[in-house]
């Protein structure tokens, strides 16, 4: 026998605490994560020490930014269950490196990538752990672009920006004879003042490049300059000294590379490459940082050659002589087209390609081909990249450039576009008031989380209830608000992906102290039942609130059923449902002598016409059903 009653007080206390950590969890999924603690370690203490009541533990204090107990509670769980999500190593590896113990976190990571091999996490696995801090991650960055100004009806591509001017190819010239290609008159280099205003392109009026001899009556386009601004290699058609074109044997002229030196602001000595060729082409030329080595494309067919055009490079040696030209390989070339290249002051080459996985056409295209990465290039994606022909990127140490596009909603059939890396943020504002009144809430505590629950920001409402925070766009924010006697509202926006958007989100806080009554959502029991059901006790939280925040208040409580069933039964039932809820709070640690009564008074109390014998609807028999929480001694202040 002794047995048997010790095993149903145990079954009785495993229930119990099953309840306690389902409480936990409904404050937990709702933000509440300090009585979403509190509960859960009532739940260990009580002898619930689950995989997922630690790991809640844990993550209640992680998404709070309490590193130390996080950590408390995160090695329990890894101490005792072995085979534990492996989210939760990470989550410890990332706690002990906010503690500083980088080490531990170094190891602790490993133990991770044991688990998660392909996560690409892992990547962050240092031999030095001294710089962890230098792996935070980065706020996402975003693309302004802009059709400039000075684009025409006619073509007009392939910017290079040096020492305040900005050079680019135009048909705009219509006393040049016409392409037949096209339609269009040939190209020329134009050049155009450029001032650059925190991103934002200032440009004067184009015109021709400051040479006598550069541009001819055909074709001339793709400029690169030497950094010290002395020399400019530059495309053009294959034309002799009679400025008329030269063909092949099939009848076609090519592109060659020519080169210009600067002489009293003006380009001269016009020079064609020594790797020039009339029977294949060669154009549009870059510059390593260093301008040691020059970097082109061309059609060749060579041993090495892949496609229809492969980017080519040469060195350049000191005494101005060149190497050989050699392929860049496969790590770049396809057998389809590679153009247009540019090589940034990080290395980094920058080209147009149609042989890779693409939106369409031409797309732009990031190599780490020139450090000796083996990674095949990554589409650049929109808003560089669209369904038509997308090419002749360049970009500046600040994140400002250019790319060409010949995509819909252009001025003409090639346009120059500008782009500035930004930031984007917005706001979230919104006024906190009584639902009731609608009256502005001062001194509400504002809690904005992010999409992983953790919380990021907490701010207070001003005298006129308001109150304002940044966020990033392109992110899912949850925003609560609490203050002393009403209880909290939690609502969920969206930042969009516009720069400086401002969202209006508003809160109604219920007040829960109304006419010597604590009000809350009505109480639910199952049919015929006294036990106090999982969102009963959620509710029943708000009266924990009131009376912890009042230690003074003394309130009695009455329970109340409608006129269906007996009326000794509904006596009964109700007294048992009032005593159940005053059990709930003293188990709460309200002290007993705070309750004054806890009584049911059946359906001897109605507050309609819903008595025996009359028909209604459940919704009249519902108002019936019902808890009080009448305060007797003390009242609610803020």
């Amino acid at each position: 026998m002794k047995t048997k009653v010790l095993l149903i007080i145990l079954l009785i206390s495993g229930s119990l605490t099953y309840a306690q950590s389902k409480l936990a969890d409904k404050f937990f999924e709702n933000f509440a994560y300090v009585r979403a603690s509190e509960l859960y370690e009532e739940a260990v203490a009580n002898g619930d020490d689950s995989e997922h009541v630690l790991t809640r533990l844990g993550d209640c204090y992680y998404n709070n930014s309490n590193a130390a107990k996080a950590a408390t509670w995160y090695k329990k769980a890894l101490d005792k269950y072995s085979d534990i999500h492996p989210e939760y190593i990470y989550k410890y590896s990332q706690v002990q490196r906010s503690l500083g113990n980088y080490q531990e976190a170094e190891n602790w990571l490993q133990k991770f990538k044991e688990r998660q091999n392909e996560d690409s996490r892992t990547k962050f696995i240092l031999g030095d752990v001294k710089v962890y801090d230098e792996l935070s991650s980065m706020e996402k960055v975003y693309i302004e672009v802009t059709n400039l100004d000075i684009n025409t009806e006619y073509s007009d591509f392939g910017s290079f920006e040096h020492d305040g001017n900005l050079y680019f190819a135009s048909s705009r010239n219509t006393s040049n004879k016409l392409y037949d290609w096209n339609e269009e008159p040939f190209l020329d280099i134009y050049q155009v003042d450029v001032k650059d205003n925190n991103g934002v392109k200032a440009l004067g009026n184009p015109g021709f490049i400051m040479a006598e001899d550069v541009n001819t009556d055909y074709h001339e386009a793709s400029v690169a300059i030497t950094n010290d601004g002395k020399t400019i290699y530059f495309t053009r058609d294959n034309v002799n000294k009679r400025n008329r074109l030269d063909y092949d044997k099939k009848g076609t002229t090519h592109l060659k590379i020519y080169k210009a030196s600067l002489d009293n602001g003006n380009w001269s000595d016009i020079e064609e490459l020594p790797f020039n060729d009339d029977v294949f082409s060669t154009g549009h030329p870059a510059l390593s940082p260093d301008n040691k080595t020059l970097y082109f494309v061309s059609d060749r067919e060579t041993e090495d050659s892949f496609g229809q055009t492969d980017i080519f490079k040469v060195a350049i040696n000191d005494d101005g002589s060149y190497g050989e030209p050699e392929n860049l390989g496969a790590t770049v070339n396809t057998e389809g087209r590679e153009m247009f290249p540019f090589v940034a002051k990080d290395n980094t080459l920058y080209f147009s390609s149609d042989g890779y996985l693409n939106l369409g056409l031409l797309d732009i295209y990031k190599s780490d081909a020139l450090n000796g990465s083996t990674n095949k290039p990554k589409n650049m994606g929109a808003p560089y990249n669209s369904g038509a022909d997308d090419f002749a990127f360049y970009i500046s140490e600040n994140e400002t450039g250019y790319f060409s596009s010949n995509r819909e909603g252009g001025k003409g059939s090639d346009d120059i576009y500008s782009f500035a890396a930004y930031e984007c943020k917005q706001t979230v504002t919104g006024v906190a008031r009584d639902s009731k009144t609608q009256e502005p809430l001062n001194a509400v505590t504002i809690e904005i989380f992010n999409e992983d629950k953790v919380k990021i920001q907490t701010v207070t409402t001003g005298a006129d209830g308001s109150y304002s925070y940044e966020v990033d766009c392109n992110q899912k924010y949850s925003i609560r608000g609490s203050k002393t006697n009403y209880k909290d509202d939690v609502q969920h926006f969206v930042a969009g992906s516009e720069n400086n958007f401002e969202n209006k989100v508003d809160l109604n806080l219920i007040p829960l102290c109304f006419d010597s009554e604590i009000v809350i959502n009505p109480i639910f029991f199952d049919f015929d039942k006294w036990n106090i059901r999982t969102d009963a006790k959620y509710e029943l939280e708000n009266i924990v609130t009131v009376l912890r925040d009042h230690p003074q208040m003394v309130i009695k409580i009455e329970s109340h059923t409608d006129s269906r069933g007996g009326d000794r039964y509904n006596i009964k039932l109700s007294d048992r449902r009032a005593k159940s809820t005053r059990d709930y709070l003293l188990s709460r640690n309200i002290a007993p002598e705070r309750i004054e009564s806890a009584i049911g008074y059946g359906e001897t109390q109605l507050l309609n016409e819903c008595s025996n014998g009359v028909k209604c609807s459940k919704e009249k028999h519902q108002k019936n059903r019902r808890s009080k929480f009448l305060i007797v001694q003390g009242k609610c202040e803020n």
